[in-house]
C-alpha cells in the first residue's frame, strides 16, 4: 500500500508538472526585439520548451547559441518556409516580426509593411496553431491586431480571448517616467494605461495613484512623454533604430504572465489591446484585462479619470477608429501584389 501511494503521488506529481509545461515560440526572433525576447524567455522557468523562427537564415544559430544556456528549457530554431514546423504544439505565440521605425517613417509606412508580415504570420498560425494565445508585438498595433483578427475570422478559428496586443511598454514606460518625477526608488507599481499604442491613442490614467501629487504642467509633460515615448529612443539612436531592448523586456513581461495565468494562477490583471465592447463604436481597445487558464477572462473599464485625461480620452478616438478600420479594410480589401 505504502509503494502504491508512493507511485500514485509520483504519477500526480508528472500530470501537475506536465500541465503546466508551456511552449512558447518568438515569431521574428532574429531582429532587434526578437533575440533580446528570446534569451529573456530562455531564462524563465515557466517556459519549458522555446521555439524560435525567422525568414532570416542565422535564426537555428540563434537558438544553438541560447541552448548553450544551461536554463529554461529545450531551445530549437526555424527559418525560411519552416514557420508551421515552428508553431506546432504552441501554447503562447508572441509576434515581434516586422520592420521596426526610422525617423521620418510615417505609420503609412510602416502599415504597409508590416501589414502584409502579419498577415501572412497569422494565415500559418490559423492552419499550425490555432488555440495557442497570440501576442501581437509588430506595429502598428492598432491595426496588426484586427488585421490578425479578420484573418482568423476567415479561417474560422478566431478566439477574441486568445489575441492580444502588446501594449506592455507603455506600461513600463509609465512606470519609469512617474517613478524619476516623484523621486520614487521604487516603480514596481500598478499604472492604467488605455486606448491603444501609438501617439496620443496611449493614455496613462495618473489620476488613479492615489500616493502621486503632480502639478498640472508635470501631469502634460509626463503624458506627452509616454505617448511619444517611442520617438524618444528613436532620436537618441540617431535613425539607428527604435526602442528594441525595452520592447523586448515588455513583451517578456507580457508573455510570462499569459503562461501564469494558462498554469491557472489566479489574480492577474494586466493592460492589453483586445476585441472590447469598453468604448462605443471601437471594436479593439486596451485596458486592463484578467487573464486565465482560457485567456481572457474579464476586460475591465478604464476606471475614473480626472477633466485632463477625459479630454485626451475623447481626442485619441478618431484616431483609434480610423487606425481599427485600416486594419480591417486590409484584409477585407488587399492592396494589388506588385508585379
Amino acid at each position: 500500500m505504502a509503494a502504491r501511494s508512493i507511485l500514485t503521488q509520483q504519477i500526480r506529481s508528472f500530470s501537475h508538472s506536465a500541465a503546466l509545461r508551456k511552449k512558447v515560440t518568438v515569431v521574428g526572433a532574429a531582429g532587434g526585439i526578437g533575440q533580446p525576447l528570446s534569451l529573456l524567455l530562455k531564462l524563465e522557468p515557466l517556459v519549458t520548451s522555446l521555439s524560435l523562427y525567422d525568414v532570416a537564415p542565422v535564426t537555428p544559430g540563434v537558438a544553438a547559441d541560447l541552448s548553450h544556456m544551461p536554463t529554461g528549457g529545450k531551445v530549437v530554431g526555424f527559418s525560411g518556409g519552416d514557420l508551421g514546423k515552428a508553431l506546432e504544439g504552441s501554447e503562447v505565440v508572441v509576434v515581434p516580426a516586422g520592420v521596426p521605425r526610422k525617423p521620418g517613417m510615417t505609420r503609412d509606412d510602416l502599415f504597409n509593411t508590416n501589414a502584409g508580415i502579419v498577415a501572412n504570420i497569422t494565415e500559418t498560425f490559423a492552419k499550425s496553431a490555432p488555440n495557442a494565445a497570440l501576442l501581437i508585438i509588430s506595429n502598428p498595433v492598432n491595426s496588426t491586431v484586427p488585421i490578425a483578427a479578420e484573418i482568423l475570422k476567415k479561417h474560422g478559428v478566431y478566439n477574441p480571448k486568445k489575441l492580444f496586443g502588446v501594449t506592455t511598454l507603455d506600461v513600463i514606460r509609465a512606470q519609469t517616467f512617474i517613478a524619476e518625477n516623484q523621486g520614487w526608488k521604487n516603480a514596481n507599481f500598478k499604472i492604467n494605461v488605455v486606448g491603444g499604442h501609438a501617439g496620443i491613442t496611449i493614455l496613462p490614467l495618473l489620476s488613479q495613484l492615489s500616493n502621486a501629487k503632480f502639478s498640472q504642467k508635470d501631469k502634460e509633460a509626463l503624458t506627452k512623454r509616454i505617448m511619444f515615448g517611442g520617438d524618444e529612443v528613436v532620436q537618441a539612436k540617431g535613425g539607428a533604430g527604435s526602442a528594441t531592448l525595452s520592447m523586448a523586456y515588455a513583451g517578456y513581461l507580457f508573455t510570462k504572465q499569459m503562461v501564469r495565468a494558462l498554469n491557472g494562477e489566479k489574480g492577474i490583471v494586466e493592460c492589453s489591446y483586445v476585441e472590447s465592447k469598453i468604448v462605443k463604436d471601437l471594436s479593439f481597445f486596451s485596458s486592463p484585462v484578467s487573464l486565465g487558464p482560457n485567456g481572457i477572462e474579464k476586460i475591465h473599464d478604464c476606471g475614473p479619470m480626472d477633466e485632463f485625461e477625459k479630454k485626451k480620452f475623447e481626442e485619441m478616438l478618431a484616431d483609434l477608429r480610423s487606425q481599427i478600420a485600416k486594419g480591417i479594410e486590409f484584409v477585407k480589401n488587399p492592396p494589388a501584389k506588385k508585379a
